[in-house]
């Protein structure tokens, strides 16, 4: 079905041939000196291809970076700085980001930096893109292993959403972008939370949609993140350290965004229940679900060390302090609380229960 899901403070997002009606009729009447497409090489192989079809104009150029968290650099940025400025970009250019989280963090930061920022628009084709990394504005890359630590909170002229583009994605994919999907529900809205607990259909449009709308009225209310919008970290604190910590380990798995986010959403309701009153029949839910979906992790107690290590970097930290987002039961999150240190091994404890 497609439909107009409403604005945001700043733009609109819009599904199927609604997106694609919205689309060409944007670009006709701002009239883009240039119009670029950003991919990655697998959305060059499966989307490019559906999307050209779409667009009623011809593309100045398309670019391509590695796909990968590996590849969401500086280092990456500069190269499409570069194609930019080599095909003739100005501040009348317009980016169309068409790709996963990478893509649309990357392209957004390019585009809210070149020629001190050009319009963008993303159009996100995995699930994690579409319910959380393509909409609120954030963008940047890595620096190091440290996830997210330059970048700009920018929003898009639009975001145009395709779900026909999921049937492209694997398996572990869609999961990873179904674990925010639990994350909204878990800080926002406990009757979504239990419907998403029920048998599960990953490419169901209206989970899509309600997952946006819980995101997208929280960033409103808070665009530059200093209050509400911190909700949206739960589970990321530890996650990110995890994430980070399995992406620098060459003798490790590399963990997807959500699985390791899936993780730092037991440890942080462990956190929960110990700090601001999430019961213990809660927290025990909250493990069995994520447990439904992803499989459990082994971490040895050097892996715990190093992790809490890494936490320290985490940019949600001020003055010294590790900031944690919490629940006060399930659908209700607290934000700013401090955690002491001798809790962290004890979720990794609990973590590691059957």
């Amino acid at each position: 079905m497609a439909m107009h899901t409403g604005s945001t403070t700043t733009h609109d997002i819009y599904f199927n041939e609604v997106a694609e009606a919205g689309l060409n009729q944007f670009l006709t009447q701002n009239d883009y000196s240039h119009i670029f497409i950003l991919v990655d090489k697998n959305t060059e192989e499966y989307c490019l291809g559906p999307f050209l079809n779409l667009l009623a104009m011809e593309p100045s150029a398309t670019f391509t970076i590695k796909p990968g968290e590996e590849n969401k650099t500086i280092e990456a940025c500069v190269k499409v700085w570069n194609a930019l400025s080599q095909n003739g970009g100005d501040r009348k250019s317009i980016l169309i980001n068409l790709g996963g989280g990478v893509v649309t963090d990357l392209g957004g930061f390019v585009a809210s930096t070149f020629k001190r920022g050009i319009d963008f628009i993303n159009i996100p084709t995995t699930l994690l893109a579409m319910v959380d990394a393509s909409v609120g504005g954030k963008t940047g890359v890595d620096l190091g292993v440290l996830k997210n630590q330059v970048g700009v909170i920018n929003q898009p002229r639009m975001v145009l959403l395709f779900p026909e583009f999921l049937k492209t994605l694997p398996e572990n994919q869609l999961r990873s972008g179904f674990a925010e999907m639990l994350k909204h529900g878990l800080i926002a809205d406990k009757t979504y939370w239990k419907a998403l607990s029920g048998p599960i259909n990953l490419f169901d449009e209206e989970n899509i949609r309600q997952s946006i709308k819980i995101k997208d009225t929280i960033v409103s209310k808070d665009p530059t993140e200093k209050g509400v919008r911190k909700a949206l970290n739960f589970g990321h604190t530890l996650g990110h350290a995890i994430e980070s910590y399995f992406l620098e380990n060459s003798k490790l798995k590399t963990l997807l965004h959500g699985e390791a986010i899936a993780i730092g959403m037991i440890l942080e309701g462990y956190l929960s229940h110990k700090l601001t009153g999430l019961s213990k029949m809660e927290l025990d839910d909250i493990k069995q679900e994520f447990r439904k979906h992803f499989k459990k992790v082994n971490f040895t107690k050097k892996d715990i060390a190093i992790i809490i290590d890494l936490l320290k970097h985490d940019k949600k930290n001020t003055h010294g302090n590790i900031n944690f987002v919490l629940l006060a039961e399930l659908g209700q999150a607290v934000i700013d609380i401090k955690v002491p240190t001798h809790l962290f091994n004890e979720a990794f404890a609990y973590y590691k229960e059957p």
